[in-house]
């Protein structure tokens, strides 16, 4: 089975935003399988959204940040 290729690359954004939600699960001393089950994610796909691999929707990025318990801005310099 043939690999499929993304028509696009992801935008630098998108990655800085993957490795600042690293960055704050680091921080607070969490799990990623902890965050993707308070966020009600998959923990796989939260590793690509981790990665940079994939985009998310807003939806799963407010998600993402109520179950860091921040506020969406403290992603964002």
């Amino acid at each position: 089975m043939e690999k499929r290729v993304r028509k696009k690359s992801i935008p630098d954004e998108v990655i800085k935003l993957g490795k600042r939600i690293q960055e704050t699960i680091y921080e607070k001393k969490l799990k990623t399988r902890e965050v993707a089950h308070n966020a009600d994610l998959d923990v796989e796909n939260l590793r690509k959204y981790i990665k940079g691999k994939q985009e998310m929707k807003i939806s799963t990025l407010l998600k993402i940040v109520n179950a860091l318990d921040i506020k969406i801005g403290d992603l964002f310099d």
